[in-house]
């Protein structure tokens, strides 16, 4: 039987990174937030974030754990090696989350490659053919390791890293078991079409990220040389329905390909960009909007 949850994520408030400050608002304030709005889980957020492992189910509430960003340096074989301890963290932390409906995934992430990030969704060079077969190797590694753990992990394609666009993404589903996070925003700024992308990888899709882009301030981005930090500061990544995303598409072919699994609204933001009672109203309305479609 199919099963579908809606969750949201600490990115949509602004906790990207905690090294630049305190968090706009408590997981508390967060978690309280999404449950009024009517969301069914939540990310992970920064390790720590949402609590520890012995405080992640109190702090939970009535939400469900759907999944958490692990950022591993694929690229690099010694920086991995490095990495690794913190995907043990976190996998600690996600073996701590209540069993629901749906399982948690490990969400993994590459870290940026700085020339990509200074021009996302750009033309600029990515991994050298026999530079491939060493950084999927890195990504099965770090997969095995979360299966072994009783995690079935998902890969994020992202912007700003070595796996940015959908010829890429391919590539990583062609050399590994993993499954993949699709990310919606991130496809579309990347020069994707997310409802072509979730039909051709339907079997292997493993999470949803739902989530909207803004072309116009992409390209102005690239007019003016930004990087994807300032990107997601103008506002590239919209509220939904704001954008050029077709999410009454995104929701039909979700039905089509009968996908079950978590569908994760999120709106990448920063601190300071939005209020945080905007930021509220925004995540409300996202749900509210979702709610409309059937989702």
């Amino acid at each position: 039987m199919r099963v579908r949850k809606v969750a949201n994520a600490p990115v949509s408030f602004g906790v990207f990174e905690l090294v630049d400050g305190p968090a706009p608002l408590t997981a508390t304030e967060m978690i309280h937030a999404l449950t009024e709005a009517g969301y069914d889980g939540i990310d992970l957020g920064p390790l720590g974030y949402l609590g520890t492992a012995e405080t992640l189910a109190e702090n939970l509430g009535s939400l469900w754990l759907a999944g958490g960003w692990i950022d591993l340096r694929y690229s690099d074989a010694e920086e991995f090696r490095r990495g690794l301890p913190t995907l043990d963290a976190t996998l600690d932390v996600f073996a701590a989350a209540p069993v629901g409906p749906l399982p948690p995934r490990p969400t993994l992430g590459c870290s940026g490659a700085p020339h990509r990030f200074a021009r996302p969704g750009g033309d600029t060079p990515g991994l050298d053919a026999s530079e491939w077969p060493g950084y999927a190797a890195r990504v099965q590694e770090a997969v095995d390791r979360c299966r072994e753990r009783g995690f079935d992990p998902v890969f994020h394609h992202h912007l700003g890293t070595y796996v940015e666009t959908a010829e890429e993404t391919e590539r990583l589903l062609e050399l590994t078991d993993v499954q993949l996070c699709l990310d919606t925003g991130h496809l579309l700024l990347a020069g994707g079409d997310p409802v072509a992308a979730l039909r051709a990888w339907a079997g292997r899709i493993g999470h949803v990220h739902v989530k909207d882009g803004d072309l116009k301030i992409l390209a102005q981005a690239h007019a003016d040389g930004v990087d994807l930090r300032e990107l997601t500061r103008r506002g590239g990544f919209a509220p939904l329905g704001q954008g050029v995303l077709d999410l009454p598409a995104v929701v039909e072919t979700l039905d089509e390909i009968d996908y079950s699994g978590w569908v994760i609204v999120e709106q990448d933001t920063l601190p300071g960009r939005r209020t945080v009672a905007e930021n509220i109203a925004d995540q409300a309305a996202n749900r509210l909007m979702l709610k409309e479609l059937g989702l």
